[in-house]
């Protein structure tokens, strides 16, 4: 990646510049998952999912041996019920060569990966796309390792290859990047609400204050 990439506006994540790869969210993941509490990983690959469906932003599922690791977690599912994920052999994504058509076919440069496991199948196609021109973004709390050490060494590595790590809710920021932006606030609102964890909460009680007419007589 250039250095036009990695500073400025430009380097900031649009809608219109991205597309997601969600990569093995299975069963036989979660289960040797240790760097991340699983639940805290499902709400934000979840809630990931849900802020590129408001904002149209072309997602596309995979999934590794799913006969034998399990389908895509229901949650995911949910988010596109229409959409077959890519059931690969590759462990490394980026070898496969219908989802690395899938993206080409977006037309899309900024490429946006979460999965299982952050040391091997985020890492490995976010590196080999990295190398092949594409902005590569690695979100980090909608990925998991099977260490604490794995996913933080994972990260670590993929830093020194150019791609840059951002949380789910720094790319839903930036696709919003305005509130007066009226088209796409109900959807973004909605996602944080269910998925925003203390942002949600806030927002509902600043909602409840709002909708709550003054008492008189209170001085407020």
């Amino acid at each position: 990646m250039g250095k036009e990439a990695t500073s400025g506006l430009q380097a900031l994540l649009t809608p219109e510049e991205s597309v997601v790869v969600l990569i093995d969210h299975q069963p036989f993941q979660f289960a040797n998952l240790h760097s991340h509490e699983p639940t805290v990983i499902v709400n934000n690959a979840v809630g990931l999912a849900k802020a590129a469906k408001a904002f149209d932003v072309p997602t596309i599922l995979t999934t590794v041996l799913e006969e034998r690791g399990g389908c895509i977690i229901k949650g995911l599912q949910d988010v596109f019920p229409d959409q077959k994920p890519i059931n690969r052999t590759f462990i490394n994504t980026w070898e496969d060569e219908r989802v690395v058509d899938a993206v080409k076919a977006t037309g899309r440069k900024k490429l946006i990966i979460a999965g299982l496991w952050t040391e091997i199948c985020v890492a490995m196609p976010a590196i080999q796309a990295a190398g092949e021109g594409f902005e590569v973004f690695a979100v980090t709390d909608a990925s998991g390792g099977a260490s604490a050490e794995a996913h933080d060494m994972a990260v670590r590595r993929m830093v020194q290859a150019g791609v840059v790590p951002i949380t789910w809710m720094a790319v839903a920021g930036e696709w919003q990047r305005d509130w007066a932006r009226e088209k796409t606030f109900p959807g973004m609102t909605d996602v944080l609400l269910q998925h925003g964890g203390g942002t949600g909460i806030a927002f509902s009680w600043e909602t409840q204050l709002l909708a709550t007419p003054t008492p008189a007589g209170s001085g407020i």
